[in-house]
């Protein structure tokens, strides 16, 4: 059973930082598409930003375009995101989700694997 494992959340200042972990065991890393999502209460689910483990490129929505970073350690099977200058709506529950990807990467795509979730709280 493939295992998504998300770490790094908490509670922090608005403008601050933050870096999410997303440990993925028992499936190759080689050509995963991974991305993060995040749901608030009240709000669905929402697909911020993915990266293709076979080459590294990213995509970002709008709101968190210029502030978080979506990154990859291939040695330590992990994906991060970096999330600066962090805002009250950014709050939310973050879920990482992984598939099988020989080349495409989109939030909307159907992902089988997911974290249990971390959780951040930006207060302002």
């Amino acid at each position: 059973q493939v295992q998504v494992v998300e770490s790094g959340g908490g509670s922090v200042e608005a403008g601050g930082s933050l870096r999410l972990s997303c440990a993925i065991s028992r499936v190759s890393f080689a050509s995963l598409c991974v991305a993060w999502f995040r749901q608030s209460p009240g709000k669905e689910r929402e697909g911020i930003a993915t990266l293709h483990t076979d080459g590294g490129a990213t995509s970002y929505i709008d709101s968190v375009k210029d502030r978080f970073i979506i990154s990859r350690n291939n040695a330590r099977r992990t994906v991060y995101l970096q999330m600066n200058s962090l805002k009250a709506e950014d709050s939310a529950m973050y879920y990482c989700a992984t598939r099988g990807s020989p080349r495409s990467c989109s939030v909307s795509d159907d992902f089988p694997w997911w974290g249990q979730g971390t959780q951040v709280l930006v207060s302002s």
